[in-house]
């Protein structure tokens, strides 16, 4: 384990919910992203999710973001930043990936559950 906390931040494109795993055709890329996420947390890695829709300030209120999007538009999204610097923009990684800009050691993804952020009347 680290001896210094690991933050990650994700800044999404726009997308109906926080996590963009919702509605009709959801993209088994963006399931296995956030399924990756919540593991980084059992590992201790602090992560924070912006999307584009739902909270804009976070995207002009933080200067690498906005310089990302500034030099490259929305083909920078989504950024990640490692601890508060650009660590990769414009795809999501795979696990692996994931654990080495956070120096984690990467453990095999497991199936993510098929669930929706989006049921029932709740509008998505």
């Amino acid at each position: 384990m680290n001896l210094t906390t690991q933050t990650i931040q994700v800044f999404d494109p726009a997308m109906c919910c926080s996590t963009g795993v919702c509605g009709p055709d959801v993209d088994t890329k963006l399931v296995q992203f956030a399924a990756d996420l919540d593991w980084l947390k059992t590992q201790g890695v602090v992560v924070q999710r912006h999307n584009l829709s739902q909270n804009p300030a976070a995207f002009v209120e933080n200067e690498p973001v906005k310089a990302a999007l500034t030099e490259k538009g929305e083909a920078a999204l989504p950024v990640l930043l490692v601890n508060g610097k650009v660590a990769m923009t414009g795809r999501y990684p795979e696990r692996k990936e994931l654990a080495s800009l956070v120096k984690v050691k990467a453990t095999a993804p497991t199936a993510p559950a098929k669930s929706s952020c989006c049921g029932g009347s709740s509008g998505c």
